[in-house]
């Protein structure tokens, strides 16, 4: 463990309901080594998946590149959108899983301002320069390419505290907005409200929920406290 004061989540806390999950992995922070530094970034916006609707890849059935997405909740679930890998931990019940879909960068004793410059160089802009760190997290492949998180090197593993982990910061989350996914196909499920956003880093995540022309009640909900 970095520090000892690390609370690092056990794979209890990820057997649980996808949408539970998806909800309580907001605030948390996701920690990997890379060299001397453990490159992390705070948890803002997740979605749910299930084996039973059709905007899952479990739902497409049980493959050995898929096997993740069938054990039990914890295990690490990566694959490649749009050229980028992507991160997603297996939740209660088979097939059942949560994409880490943003996430902004976290700094503290463990992760400090060299971190931070690793991630960036990990993750520049299109010009070669470094990305602000508020854009350097903000979708699902620009999180793993920052955490410098690859699809060969864990794909269907589980945790391990030197090197790749889950921790529980103590940063409250006490406005959660729920809406519908992204990227699903016309057809494939995607009226499902099962994407969850940290609302004060909403402005940070994949698309703000609460952009202008967004209604509550219609195109979003808020869950109070919704931890």
């Amino acid at each position: 463990m970095p520090t000892p004061l690390s609370h690092a989540l056990p794979h209890c806390f990820f057997d649980r309901d996808a949408q539970v999950l998806a909800q309580a992995l907001l605030g948390k922070v996701i920690r990997h080594r890379q060299g001397p530094y453990w490159l992390s970034a705070r948890v803002i916006e997740t979605e749910a998946y299930y084996l039973a609707e059709k905007g899952s890849h479990a739902s497409l059935g049980y493959t050995e590149k898929r096997r993740a997405l069938f054990l039990g909740g914890g295990h690490i679930y990566m694959y490649y959108a749009r050229g980028g890998d992507s991160l997603n931990f297996s939740a209660e019940g088979p097939g059942n899983a949560v994409l880490i879909k943003s996430a902004y960068p976290w700094l503290d004793a463990t992760s400090d301002e060299n971190a931070l410059a690793q991630m960036q160089l990990n993750n520049p802009d299109a010009r070669g320069l470094p990305r602000p760190p508020e854009r350097l997290c903000a979708g699902q492949t620009l999180l793993c390419r920052a955490l410098g998180l690859k699809v060969r090197q864990w794909d269907g593993k589980q945790f391990d505290p030197q090197t790749l982990f889950v921790e529980d910061c103590a940063q409250a989350v006490p406005r959660v907005i729920q809406t519908t996914r992204l990227g699903i196909p016309h057809g494939r499920d995607e009226h499902l409200p099962y994407r969850f956003v940290d609302a004060e880093y909403a402005r940070f995540c994949t698309r703000n929920p609460l952009r202008r022309g967004q209604v509550e009640g219609h195109d979003y909900w808020v869950l109070e406290q919704g931890h």
